[in-house]
């Protein structure tokens, strides 16, 4: 292959991409975004308000909500999940922890490698516009990058790229160049329910059809002023149904790519008991550069003594879960005031 797609996909690699894929951009969304519009229409996006808006940026990326002219996508990911050997080695703390998250921002490093590569297409012909997209910007991400053949949308509307697995990050670049598009991918999930089934709160409604106000993923980010019954040790996020997939049983991936996701140093000495006791500033202070500062201060206070309430519930108490514990029942903050009461005693 030669030409500007050959180029674009060589420096996506180049990158550190580890999957790319390209569609029309000037083809509006179509069943994708019916079922978008009735998951907002009935309510189901919860405390996630923004859901709602920019309606249109949703539905096609050639307007002015996006880029006026665009003729292409080009959709990329980049594989997250660390060998299972260095997981093991991760603090207490961290492996409560979804893993995209346990470690720097990943908006910071996406961006530039984004941005670098919306460098290179304005290049290849007279007066491109390329404008790169991550997921804070209001476009349907997953349909996108189905659409481009990247991989196909499975049972817990993840995307699932063969030989690569679900924990990948996604990002687009949309340019006015027009560019040959991929072939989409055939959705190969078969009579495979291990998602569904291994979810804790029973979010999913029927496959491919997930609830988020039940999701432990909304319940320890997204619902910073709700309680966190059914989230049980999840601090932050929730890996589970990704877990159980057999397309993650996939190659080790290279560990000096996924560098950026192993834990910061700042979890080696951080417990449950901390977490409760943090004020407002530790919190800023500990957070900072991390996807952790989404939970908020009250958040990560009522996650972090949820984790410590489950554990002891389910006969895996450990002094810092105690502890915990005992902060709790004398928090500024009357919900995880709550989760200190109704645990069973140890």
């Amino acid at each position: 292959m030669t030409g500007p797609k050959a180029q674009i996909l060589a420096r996506a690699r180049e990158l550190g991409f580890d999957a790319v894929g390209i569609a029309r951009a000037d083809e509006p969304l179509g069943v994708e975004y019916e079922r978008y519009l009735a998951f907002v229409e009935g309510g189901k996006h919860g405390a996630m308000s923004y859901l709602a808006n920019d309606l249109a940026a949703r539905r096609q990326l050639d307007g002015d909500a996006v880029l006026p002219g665009a003729k292409s996508v080009i959709c990329v990911a980049r594989r997250y999940k660390r060998t299972e050997e260095s997981e093991r080695g991760d603090p207490e703390v961290a492996q409560h922890i979804a893993r995209y998250a346990r470690g720097q921002d990943y908006h910071v490093f996406l961006r530039k490698k984004l941005r670098q590569l919306a460098k290179l297409v304005r290049t290849l012909a007279p007066g491109t516009e390329a404008r790169p997209i991550l997921d804070e910007e209001p476009v349907l991400e997953r349909a996108w990058a189905a659409r481009a053949g990247l991989g196909f949308v499975g049972k817990n509307g993840l995307v699932i790229i063969p030989g690569q697995g679900s924990f990948v990050l996604l990002g687009e670049v949309v340019t006015t160049l027009e560019l040959p598009p991929d072939t989409p991918m055939t959705e190969r999930c078969g009579s495979c329910t291990r998602c569904l089934d291994a979810c804790p709160t029973q979010a999913f409604e029927q496959p491919f059809v997930l609830d988020p106000r039940k999701c432990i993923s909304y319940l320890t980010i997204e619902d910073a002023a709700g309680d966190r019954d059914g989230a049980g040790e999840h601090l932050f996020g929730c890996d589970d149904c990704q877990s159980v997939c057999p397309f993650n049983r996939t190659a080790p991936p290279d560990e000096a790519k996924t560098q950026q996701f192993r834990p910061l140093p700042i979890w080696q000495d951080i417990g449950l008991e901390d977490l409760v006791r943090l004020d407002e500033a530790a919190f800023f202070k500990l957070t900072i550069g991390t996807p952790l500062r989404r939970a908020t201060h009250a958040g990560l206070a009522r996650s972090a003594a949820t984790v410590a309430a489950a554990a002891i519930d389910a006969g895996r108490s450990t002094p810092d879960a105690e502890r915990a514990l005992e902060a709790a029942k004398g928090h500024d903050d009357p919900l995880v005031r709550a989760i200190a009461s109704r645990t069973r005693p140890s």
